[in-house]
């Protein structure tokens, strides 16, 4: 489904849009506005606001977004999808020669927006069944597929087989056992060692993985038995390099030099795949390191330490795609008591991070930015912690008003779920004017589809 909106034409004279905002570091913005009102980083790339002051996302009017496809719904700003990966791969380009950057399907497994993805020429990393089941129906080459996961189950490792899986990826001493009677006579499976440097960042304890207490990988004490290990299952498993991923929304560069320097005592290699955790701008107060400087503390790090001519690997998730997509949303009360509680038509059910560790957002009236209300934007469903930011500025929120809260674009239709039987929200992808509808909103009748009998 596919509709045409029109796009809100800039005055005469400005230079068109698309040239006035260049795509430079993990986000650029307009250094002026049409409005008095300047968006913060964390919406999709070429987002502003009319000159009726209404929020503008690939073209298309957030208001008649909310119209024409109802409340919640994840918006997806095609272009801010494809600049970014586009800023990975010349990233990588301008500092060595043999490498591949692969999306983290995890963070957004639409099959549309991995579809876009492959288009762009990224590779990808899948961590169960269903991951690699979406990964080639989006189009992506098996070769260039990546089995990622602490707990493969042997359907699993066969489906990867089955599929033609370039690398598995082995997190633990059971896999290996696992994976070489999977593999038996047939044709050796290349695999990566991911190894936990017992490096971690600034980032919450919950999305944190680098540490040495940790449930993903082999500790740096376990890792020079699990590879002796490996190499002796020549014939059934060929190890090309090691893994390291160290958690995620990490802010900072140094961690990420710390880990590319704690295994390089672990042997030489001829592929190593760096991991992602590349943080975003959730919020005006954010600050993320630009794309390119990122590439560069990894590759320069990589190419001192590691040695020269390696085969590098990036997994970027987030990176690639929270801040091309907000979710819009109707708000059906506000209550005055001890705070002003403006409660909308979703939460919880379609935004978890909050919830899960305390995950910070920004939130306006899409066609009223501004502030003048301190408020808290609450979801509709029973439980107190059902907030989705805290405290928000707002102005003057009234019932039937749209709310847009940006950056939603990782891990809030990946962990979207039906608590209190509400249906997950649709996804629409927008450009140049043009809003496509890529997953349908579920339906009553979706809830129970898969009930067996009476």
């Amino acid at each position: 489904m596919s509709r045409s909106f029109t796009v809100a034409p800039d005055r005469p004279g400005r230079t068109p849009a698309a040239q006035r905002w260049p795509v430079i570091g993990p986000h650029t913005l307009p250094p002026v506005l049409p409005t008095r009102t300047q968006l913060s980083q964390a919406y999709p790339l070429a987002s502003r606001i009319d000159e009726d002051g209404r929020l503008q996302l690939g073209g298309c009017d957030a208001i008649e977004l909310a119209r024409e496809f109802g409340t919640p719904a994840y918006i997806v700003a095609e272009d801010d999808l494809r600049a970014r990966a586009q800023t990975f791969v010349e990233a990588f380009r301008a500092r060595t020669k043999d490498f591949d950057v692969l999306f983290a399907s995890k963070a957004f497994p639409c099959t549309a927006v991995l579809r876009v993805l492959a288009q762009e020429g990224i590779a990808c990393d899948v961590a169960s069944g269903g991951e690699l089941a979406l990964a080639l129906r989006a189009g992506f080459d098996p070769a260039r597929i990546y089995m990622h996961g602490n707990a493969k189950s042997v359907d699993e490792l066969r489906e990867a087989r089955a599929a033609g899986v370039g690398h598995i990826v082995i997190d633990n001493a059971d896999e290996i056992e696992r994976l070489e009677a999977v593999v038996g006579d047939g044709p050796p499976q290349p695999v990566l060692l991911r190894v936990t440097p017992d490096v971690r960042g600034e980032t919450n304890d919950k999305i944190s993985t680098g540490q040495a207490d940790s449930k993903f990988g082999f500790s740096m004490a376990d890792a020079p038995a699990a590879i002796a290990r490996v190499a002796r299952a020549t014939g059934r498993l060929d190890l090309a390099g090691l893994h390291i991923h160290i958690g995620s929304q990490i802010l900072e560069l140094d961690p990420f030099r710390r880990a590319i320097e704690a295994i390089a005592t672990l042997g030489d290699f001829a592929t190593y795949n760096l991991g992602g955790g590349l943080g975003v701008a959730y919020t005006s107060e954010q600050e993320p390191p630009r794309i390119s400087d990122y590439v560069a503390a990894k590759v320069d790090t990589a190419s001192r330490v590691l040695g020269p001519g390696k085969r590098l690997l990036d997994e970027p998730g987030r990176a690639l795609v929270a801040n091309s997509t907000v979710t819009l949303y109707t708000v059906q009360s506000v209550k005055r008591n001890v705070s002003t509680w403006v409660a909308v038509d979703g939460g919880m059910s379609d935004n978890l991070r909050p919830m899960l560790y305390g995950a910070v957002y920004e939130a306006q009236i899409a066609d009223r930015f501004g502030g003048g209300t301190p408020s808290r934007l609450t979801g509709k469903h029973c439980e107190s912690g059902d907030v989705l930011v805290r405290d928000v500025e707002l102005a003057d929120p009234r019932v039937g008003d749209v709310i847009v809260t940006p950056a939603t674009g990782a891990y809030g239709y990946a962990m979207a779920n039906n608590y209190n039987g509400v249906p997950r929200p649709p996804v629409v992808i927008v450009s140049n004017g043009d809003a496509r509808l890529v997953v349908r909103r579920e339906t009553y009748d979706d809830l129970t589809a898969r009930d067996v009998g009476r």
